[in-house]
């Protein structure tokens, strides 16, 4: 009699893997295709890519209800799709195409739907941090047990604002998951040149909020960590404040060459990739075959390529619809 296959050491299923695999590499793929793009002047204005922090959009959604909100800053391509976003949609508005997401008005920074409680995409420094703040105010006037999953990067977390908005929060006891994707450089500036705090996580004990450090190289850990945090939040018991230590191989926008950090450190994150190292593990203890992997890949590769197309085919907004959905209307009374 053969040996019986040891099943997988793993708590969490094979679906799950298997999505957390799929939403990285779409993220990766679409961002990679989104910088040839730029390269071919198809998109335009500042863009922004999520390469290397894709664990945590990963690892978020399937630790998160769909009623749940989601607000973000302008790295934000990569939640978005996470969240279930279409990347056809996205791609068009990317190519700033009528087809978009915001009809082709929003651009890189400013995706949006209601459909999928995703409040974006917003394009100034911490600004999402008090909107946030009170869609989870919302959210418990309202009497339901959902959250805010309120995203922030480490540059944002110097803001005026972030103090504030933690005050509110654990004032009120509101149920808003923060979220410090500590990627380690604002715009060029390192952590360590903006403040001694060089944990963030740390900024929460002022505010007696728990608060801890991820690593969000692993979409485990990311999942493990926001599932903690969502059910002390839903329990009543008020905010909670996560910082994600992660990394990003790409510079700061697509016109940033990222000339301030040395090739060893960005090699040193790279041997640590998380679609790399969460691959390994789904064929090292047997969660998947490599048939199933090289499947994903393909699919992948189709569903980019065709938001793409998508987004080429697709025409630009009529001129007309310049007012349309803007609270500035065009016989609004200018006064000096």
């Amino acid at each position: 009699m053969g040996k019986v296959a040891e099943k997988p050491k793993t708590k969490h299923s094979k679906e799950t893997y298997l999505q957390w695999y799929d939403i990285m590499l779409l993220i990766r793929r679409f961002e990679e295709r989104t910088l040839m793009a730029y390269g071919q002047n198809k998109v335009r204005g500042f863009c922004h890519v999520y390469i290397g922090q894709e664990a945590i959009a990963a690892g978020l959604v399937s630790a998160i209800r769909p009623e749940d909100a989601i607000i973000t800053a302008y790295r934000q391509h990569g939640i978005a799709l996470a969240r279930g976003l279409s990347p056809k949609a996205c791609m068009a508005e990317l190519f700033g195409k009528e087809t978009g997401i915001v009809k082709g008005k929003g651009g890189s920074m400013h995706f949006f739907s209601k459909e999928k409680r995703y409040f974006g995409g917003n394009g100034i420094v911490g600004a999402q941090i008090p909107i946030g703040t009170g869609i989870a105010f919302a959210e418990k006037y309202k009497g339901t047990d959902n959250l805010c999953v309120t995203m922030f990067g480490d540059g944002a977390a110097r803001q005026g604002a972030l103090f504030e908005s933690f005050n509110m929060a654990e004032t009120w006891d509101l149920p808003v998951l923060y979220i410090c994707e500590n990627n380690q450089y604002a715009m060029g500036t390192s952590v360590e040149r903006t403040s001694n705090v060089t944990d963030i996580y740390k900024i929460g004990a002022a505010f007696d909020m728990p608060s801890e450090p991820v690593d969000a190289m692993d979409p485990v850990e990311v999942h493990e960590a926001l599932t903690e945090a969502a059910n002390y939040i839903r329990s009543g018991k008020g905010p909670y404040f996560l910082e994600m230590k992660t990394y990003r191989y790409k510079g700061h926008s697509v016109s940033d060459p990222a000339r301030y950090r040395s090739k060893d450190e960005l090699k040193q994150y790279q041997e640590q990739d998380p679609i790399k190292r969460l691959e390994n593990k789904i064929l090292e203890e047997g969660i998947a075959s490599k048939d199933e992997i090289q499947e994903i890949k393909d699919r992948v590769k189709k569903t980019v390529l065709e938001a793409v197309e998508f987004a080429e085919n697709s025409a630009y907004p009529d001129p007309s619809e310049l007012y349309t959905d803007n609270y500035l209307q065009p016989d609004f009374p200018f006064t000096t």
